[in-house]
């Protein structure tokens, strides 16, 4: 039963075909992810057809690049460019979240870096110094307890719109004293999904006059955004398939001084100053995935015919914990300025609205109200083929 014969082979000599061990076959058929040709009835001998080394040779590659066995099993029962797509999203996402970790611990250097020169006995100078280029660099206000800082407040206004094509409104929007957010639902319970997810996050009152350290701040936007989580699996279960439900979310919580940042999905967030428009959220999705690494141009992507395929979302699926740790939101903190004037808005205005044409938008309206009107009109003019959240909101100089 030799390989050259194109008949079946022992695992030994299937294991020498495919620079796998012995040990690792086993494993593989165990799990699933890799079953032999034939198991001898009676002594329970493993034989393999030679035509499977490409598929076991493509689980131990899979399983080098850290996939998740589960994910494997789905991997490998596709065709090749069905399973080509799925490697690209996994691995976009596993880039996603390391940049997310980077972001994370370069913040914490400098944070503690910063903590360590001031309880070293920096000077009250160089401290001045030290917070100065902060400034110019992040965009700090200084409002978090300074001598003679300026207390600042938000302004803002939210509106969603069904556009022109849908028959049912999926998105939500809330703007208020303390949270704007913007949530965009999929599938069978994705109104109810963004809902939640939005709702979650109302009860939220830490960081009061910004009373709550940077550290502190972080901790609570993690556990903010897996209280939006839960919210969704709960609001989702009772729908026949849960786990095609779910929604994005983009979402900055207001604690007086900073503006705490959660967002998973491809709903995004932008930021005008100095008259110009920022956007400062990262799209969780194939296409952006491609954008980064160069096999797609902007142009190209502006017409990409591929399906919205989402990366990260808030979904109905109750997730292994190592999957639902690497599924987390992203979450930030943001220095502000007076006269900041931030949007947040679903793919149904961004998608189909040209980053020009919303920064017009934005700059011309006189108040955050006028700015939502101004956009959701512009989203009606292109089609409205989606459905359309959006939120406006100005740093302003509390009265």
């Amino acid at each position: 039963m030799g390989a050259a014969s194109g008949e079946l082979v022992t695992i030994g000599e299937f294991a020498r075909l495919s620079r796998l061990s012995a040990k690792a076959l086993r494993r593989y058929d165990e799990l699933g992810l890799l079953r032999p040709a034939l198991v001898d009835p009676v002594n329970g001998y493993r034989y393999y057809d030679p035509a499977q080394v490409e598929g076991a040779r493509l689980v131990a590659w899979l399983r080098r690049i850290g996939m998740p066995l589960n994910r494997i099993g789905r991997v490998v029962a596709l065709d090749a460019g069905a399973a080509a797509v799925e490697i690209r999203a996994y691995w976009a996402r596993v880039e996603a979240e390391t940049a997310a970790r980077r972001d994370l611990a370069m913040y914490l250097v400098d944070h503690l870096s910063a903590e360590g020169r001031t309880m070293s006995g920096m000077s009250h100078n160089a401290h001045n110094a030290h917070n100065a280029h902060n400034a110019e660099n992040t965009g700090s206000s200084g409002s978090s307890g300074s001598a003679g800082a300026v207390a600042l407040a938000i302004r803002c206004a939210a509106l969603t719109d069904i556009g022109v094509v849908r028959t049912a409104n999926q998105d939500a929007a809330f703007a208020g004293p303390r949270l704007l957010a913007v949530a965009d639902g999929f599938g069978e319970g994705g109104a109810e999904a963004s809902a939640a997810a939005i709702e979650a996050l109302k009860p939220s009152t830490w960081g009061r006059d910004g009373a709550l350290s940077a550290a502190d701040l972080l901790n609570a936007l993690e556990e903010a955004a897996d209280s939006a989580a839960r919210a969704v699996r709960d609001a989702v279960a009772p729908c026949a398939d849960p786990d095609g439900s779910g929604t994005t979310l983009t979402a900055m919580l207001w604690t007086g001084s900073r503006l705490g940042l959660v967002h998973i999905g491809d709903s995004r967030a932008y930021l005008l100053r100095g008259g110009e428009l920022f956007r400062i959220t990262h799209d969780h999705s194939l296409v952006q995935s491609m954008l980064d690494d160069g096999s797609l141009s902007p142009e190209e992507a502006v017409s990409h015919p591929g399906p919205a395929l989402l990366l990260k979302a808030l979904v109905g699926e109750a997730r292994p914990a190592a999957v639902a740790v690497a599924c987390r939101a992203d979450v930030r903190l943001r220095e502000v300025l007076a006269g900041d004037r931030y949007l947040l808005c679903s793919d149904g205005l961004s998608a189909v609205v040209e980053t020009a044409d919303l920064r017009a938008a934005v700059v011309a309206a006189d108040d955050p109200q006028e700015a939502v009107r101004r956009l959701a009109g512009l989203a009606r003019e292109a089609g409205g083929p989606d459905n359309v959240a959006c939120v406006v909101a100005d740093v302003v100089v509390e009265e």
